[in-house]
């Protein structure tokens, strides 16, 4: 005897069923992202959903395992569910980079496991577009990525009245901090506590930056008043008043220079109602090394809907030559959810082109034409029940289809109705292709 569990299995907490109305939500989804992704010039790629644990660990220490899907394997592998795609990219780039047609415009949409406490937009369980570009240093390779992510929520209906872009620079970040006295081996550290001030109290930040034994007061006054800059004018002005160190202040020029650039790109891309100078946006991630930018929502929510940057060192920590990279990521569960509640989600309609109906004498003639038709591009139904009344049939044609073929005894002749527009045409059996590519 097998034991039976009492109920039902349900799903696992953090992942998602999906029923063919949200099959077709995330498909739409995705299908807009691949194509502007195509359209400018990106080309997809993928790489396991199991690897070696030590990829992620490689990246991000020792203390990830904890919040990944791991488990030793049949071989004895310490092995993760992906949570990610940035280090499997950079193995696959770093591997083949003197054989690869460079520069790289590449992306995926990918499935990613995190083993984490789910919450609303957060799930252990989704979806991700990764779209990055390798070996292009120049700064339009930054406007290529931001004006790529701008044009897929647009694509998908959202404008700058529902986000915006918030640009910050971990450059001009790191010349501050080290203005201020920060050593550079705490520069990484600090920018980790900085990254959190929305989240804690200032009595937090600077008695955490005063455990470095730096002045937490003093530095946390001056990131302050560097957060709150929106205007590429006022940043020159504080910099330069800020930073009194000769070399920090021909770094400082050169930046500023790079990034007026960026802004005048993107500009010229028509974006800069989409542009906010932000320099409270940080990126945690320790690989980081220029220009960042967070996509958020403009309501009183305020949702990240993406966020990504220039890590041009991180290829080379995994052992390859250094290649410069950029990059962001767009999950699905934020998104789906702020499409939805501004109903910008297409309505779920399974009907098919076409809807056979036949006796049992012109089946096999209706059954041949189905598979041609199938062949030809077109989703051709019909009832699987044998024996089902012609009224029957039609019915199930109403609710399922667009046209209605009807078959007769008479084997070289058809009806076909359009069922929208309530019209009918009599045609030879051979011409139904030729005659329904004409109505697309």
């Amino acid at each position: 005897m097998i034991d039976v569990l009492p109920g039902f299995i349900d799903v696992l907490p953090g992942f998602r069923e999906f029923y063919p109305p949200d099959c077709f939500i995330r498909n739409f989804i995705f299908e807009k992202m691949r194509q502007m992704c195509q359209n400018f010039g990106f080309s997809e790629y993928d790489s396991p959903i199991l690897e070696p644990l030590e990829l992620f660990t490689e990246k991000s220490g020792e203390e990830i395992a904890a919040q990944l899907f791991n488990f030793i394997d049949r071989g004895g592998r310490s092995v993760a569910l992906r949570p990610e795609m940035t280090p499997a990219v950079a193995r696959m780039i770093g591997s083949k980079i003197n054989t690869l047609k460079r520069p790289l415009k590449w992306f995926s949409i990918e499935e990613n496991f995190r083993y984490e406490r789910p919450q609303k937009g957060r799930l252990r369980s989704f979806y991700q577009l990764n779209i990055d570009i390798f070996d292009e240093q120049n700064i339009s390779a930054d406007a290529e990525i931001i004006a790529l992510a701008v044009a897929i929520l647009q694509s998908l209906g959202l404008s700058a009245n529902d986000f915006h872009v918030r640009l910050s620079d971990r450059q001009l970040w790191t010349i501050l901090l080290q203005s201020l006295g920060v050593p550079e081996n705490f520069i990484t550290e600090t920018l980790s506590i900085i990254d959190k001030i929305e989240r804690e109290s200032h009595d937090i930040i600077v008695e955490k930056l005063n455990a470095l034994n730096l002045d937490g007061i003093k530095i946390l006054e001056n990131i302050k008043t560097f957060q709150s800059i929106r205007n590429l004018d006022i940043l020159k002005t504080f910099l330069q008043a800020t930073v009194q160190q000769p070399d920090l202040k021909n770094d400082v020029d050169i930046r500023l220079e790079q990034l007026k650039s960026l802004l005048k790109h993107l500009d010229d891309f028509g974006l800069t109602s989409f542009i906010t100078l932000d320099f409270s946006i940080v990126r945690g991630l320790a690989y980081y090394t220029g220009f960042v930018f967070e996509f958020f929502e403009r309501s009183g929510k305020s949702r990240a809907l993406t966020g990504g940057g220039r890590y041009d060192d991180l290829i080379e920590k995994f052992g390859y030559p250094k290649t410069a990279a950029i990059g962001l990521a767009i999950g699905d569960v934020t998104l789906t959810n702020i499409l939805q509640e501004k109903n910008l989600l297409p309505s779920f309609e399974q009907k098919c082109d076409l809807f056979m109906i036949y006796d049992k004498f012109s089946k096999p003639f209706a059954l041949n034409d189905m598979h041609q038709l199938r062949l030809a591009g077109f989703s051709v139904t019909y009832a699987l029940k044998e024996n089902a009344s012609p009224e029957k049939q039609f019915k199930q044609a109403l609710q399922q289809s667009h046209w209605v073929a009807t078959y007769r005894e008479a084997k070289d002749k058809i009806i076909l109705r359009n069922i929208d527009y309530r019209k009918d045409y009599e045609i030879q059996r051979q011409e139904i292709i030729h005659f329904l590519q004409q109505q697309r």
